[in-house]
């Protein structure tokens, strides 16, 4: 039997940094490899907070670098995909009287200089961090930070009176887990190869090559690869330790972030930064038209990276940190769904979770053909993330060409940020039986694609069976034949959020739909 020719490069792991890695790859002109164990995106690329920031309370622990790099992406991610992506308002509330229990390297530092400020962020010290937010990153697109009177802006009216003041600065939101499909198409359309369900089982130096071994729906395969990437996430270090034999001189410390969503909290469409009483922040946001979501949490995670899931007391906590500030309580039967998710942060030895760093370290083993390992990083850094995986890679791959995926969109993304609109209004046009939010669902979602997902349409029995929420059979032949969905959860809570709109029942029809019943 021929053996096949050897491929560049094997990324392990479809999470957004595999994904990322594979398309910055393929558009080089490398021959590439995925395989994901799972589903894309199934573990901590679809549980994050959904937000390209920079990290506002990263300053507090001197993190410039992280912060700067994080700016600057979020406008050329933005304008990279503007369907899946769009500017947000935050609203930051000032409570003079608060005081926080736990320190940071700043607040250390202004209490040794000024002990009467201890355990306080007071409104100076907010609006110099603002201030270097609002200048770090070259923004260009996004508004800058204003001064807001909660007793006449609107946003005051949600929270609890007595509050007058507060900051309003500007993030992006991102549909995280389609980031990483997109992401996964594209590298595909560029000639990777991407696999899900499939497992790397082994792999092996041998001479100057990999041979990495994988288990799937395929059956048992071995490739042969001149560099091999781990980008496993959670289970990168352990992934890392299965290859090589031996324990790598980084470590990975597991931090679950768990979030809440609730029925909507509050009419407008800004959100909410709020300061906890711990020194912790919790994120208000308007969720899928009719929810809030509230997160997250910063807990060291014990157990099985597959096992994290939101605690009882975890959402306890979220609840108490919203309703510290909010008019109304927030109890746990306003919530409606939850989810965790662990973030596999590089293990730099700072003390409490929330203090470990969120910046990315890549190590790389040349005792033989090339092995690379990711730990850590954002999802608002990934691309950054994986042109340095490259640059790494790159006197093992001369033949790779250089940088570009800075002004490349991703699949739907071929508009312009303010273009939404249009599009939407143009596929209402062409499609008259879409109701203003079906249309609006489908560009927030595939963006130029959607006119391709709806198939020709001219009416709705031409889309095929109505499962519900506007999800029709045409929509989940496109999850299935281009977006590499399996199954229901695939589709209803990572390609789309329409499970907090289906029931059971829904769901379990779709399942048999897919699955050919």
């Amino acid at each position: 039997m021929t053996t096949p020719a050897p491929i560049d490069l094997f990324v392990i792991g479809g999470g957004v940094n595999g994904c990322g890695i594979a398309r910055d790859a393929a558009g080089r002109g490398l021959t590439v490899d995925l395989a994901e164990a799972g589903d894309l995106a199934q573990a901590t690329s679809s549980a994050s907070t959904k937000l390209f920031h920079g990290g506002l309370r990263y300053l507090e622990y001197f993190e410039f670098r992280l912060v700067r790099e994080a700016l600057a992406e979020r406008e050329v991610l933005l304008a990279a995909m503007p369907h899946i992506s769009h500017p947000l308002r935050f609203v930051l509330p000032l409570d003079p009287a608060m005081r926080f229990d736990a320190e940071t390297p700043a607040s250390r530092l202004i209490s040794a200089a000024l002990p009467w400020l201890r355990g306080r962020r007071p409104a100076w010290m907010i609006r110099l961090g603002l201030f270097l937010y609002d200048h770090m990153g070259g923004r260009r697109i996004l508004p800058g930070t204003r001064r807001l009177d909660l007793r006449h802006d609107p946003a005051g009216a949600a929270l609890r009176p007595g509050l007058r003041r507060a900051y309003e600065y500007s993030d992006c939101w991102v549909e995280d887990a389609r980031l990483v499909v997109l992401n996964a198409r594209d590298a595909a359309a560029r000639g990777a190869r991407i696999r899900t369900r499939t497992r790397v089982t082994a792999a092996r130096r041998e001479g100057a090559l990999w041979r990495i071994t994988t288990e799937g729906p395929e059956g048992r395969a071995e490739t042969h690869a001149r560099a091999l990437v781990n980008a496993a996430g959670p289970w990168a270090e352990g992934m890392a330790r299965t290859i090589t034999g031996r324990d790598g001189p980084a470590h990975v410390r597991l931090v679950r972030g768990s979030h809440i969503v609730t029925r909507r909290l509050f009419g407008h469409d800004r959100c909410y930064i709020l300061q906890g009483s711990d020194g912790r922040i919790v994120f208000a946001i308007p969720f899928e038209q009719d929810f809030t979501l509230i997160g997250t949490t910063d807990i060291d995670h014990p157990g099985p990276p597959e096992d994290a899931h939101c605690t009882a007391a975890e959402r306890d906590y979220l609840c108490a940190a919203a309703s510290r500030w909010f008019a109304r309580p927030v109890t746990p039967a306003d919530v409606v769904w939850t989810y965790a998710g662990v973030r596999p942060l590089y293990d730099d030895g700072a003390g409490p979770a929330r203090a470990a760093t969120r910046d990315y370290v890549l190590t790389l083993d040349t005792q033989g053909p090339p092995l690379l390992t990711v730990f850590g990083g954002k999802i608002t850094t990934y691309r950054r993330l994986a042109e340095a995986a490259l640059a790494r890679l790159a006197p093992h791959l001369p033949q790779a060409r250089g940088a570009w995926t800075a002004g490349a969109p991703l699949p739907g993304g071929d508009f312009p940020p303010d273009g939404a609109p249009a599009l939407r209004a143009r596929l209402m046009a062409d499609h008259p039986f879409l109701t203003a939010p079906w249309a609006a669902r489908l560009i927030r979602t595939y963006g130029t694609e959607a006119r391709a997902v709806l198939d020709g349409a001219r009416a709705p029995q031409d889309l095929g069976p109505d499962f519900g929420a506007t999800l029709t059979g045409a929509e989940l032949r496109w999850l299935m034949t281009r977006e590499y969905a399996r199954t229901a959860e695939d589709a209803v809570w990572r390609r789309t959020k329409l499970g907090l709109r289906l029931s059971a029942g829904q769901i379990a029809a779709i399942d048999a739909f897919m699955r050919g019943g």
